[in-house]
């Protein structure tokens, strides 16, 4: 499990965004903070933190604060700002201090979970280590550029489009259209619409299964684990 911290200064929205966290696979909530002291004293005691979902408004101090603070300790836990700053000044430091995402206030739980995808991502391909050609250093500077949730066309249901989802990304492998009925509950016909739809925007990769005769089984997986 990922471990995060979320600081942000308004406890109900610190409630929200750990609940988002926590409908995130693979994602578990180690603690919450709601300024810079308790936020740094977190740190500090909890040994296995992965990643801080950083606010930068906080009543003592500013997150790129408590970032430049952290570093000056040592830790090299990872941060993602997640604040209503959106001056260039702020987004430039946030850079500059080793911030690897900026999400801007407001946001749906989509764009925090693609956030937190891209992150997940990007800790699976550092996992194997060794040297890195320059074809493995593009996938790894890409591995945080992940497509937001796109908007969902007439017609398409979210409840369905999560189900669909979930099953694609929690599969071990690629999975069919009839596969992904089986699984969600929905009509064949329905799974591949939003197989395709997420083909179309980047979040699946179509993979093709031959067999002995006939056309070959169109096969889909979700596109972090292609």
């Amino acid at each position: 499990m990922i471990e995060v911290l979320v600081v942000d200064d308004d406890t109900r929205v610190a409630r929200v965004n750990a609940a988002y966290v926590g409908k995130v696979p693979g994602f578990h909530v180690a603690g919450e903070a709601h300024n810079v002291a308790e936020a740094l004293r977190q740190v500090e005691e909890l040994p296995q933190l992965d990643l801080v979902l950083m606010d930068h408004y906080l009543p003592d101090g500013t997150g790129l604060s408590a970032v430049q603070e952290m570093r000056r300790r040592g830790h090299q836990t990872d941060v993602i700002m997640v604040t209503a700053a959106r001056d260039v000044s702020t987004v430039q430091a946030a850079m500059r201090y080793g911030a690897l995402q900026y999400l801007v206030k407001p946001f749906a739980f989509a764009g925090l979970r693609a956030k937190l995808e891209a992150y997940a991502e990007l800790r699976r391909t550092l996992d194997g280590g060794g040297e890195a050609e320059q074809a493995e250093v593009d996938r790894i500077f890409g591995a945080l550029s992940a497509p937001s949730e796109p908007d969902l066309p007439k017609g398409h249901s979210p409840t369905t489009a999560e189900l669909v989802r979930r099953s694609l990304m929690n599969a071990e492998g690629p999975l069919s259209a009839q596969e992904i009925a089986e699984r969600t509950g929905v009509s064949r016909q329905t799974a591949q619409r939003y197989l395709k739809l997420l083909e179309r925007t980047g979040r699946a990769r179509l993979t093709l299964k031959y067999g002995d005769a006939g056309r070959p089984e169109h096969r889909y997986v979700w596109a972090t684990r292609a």
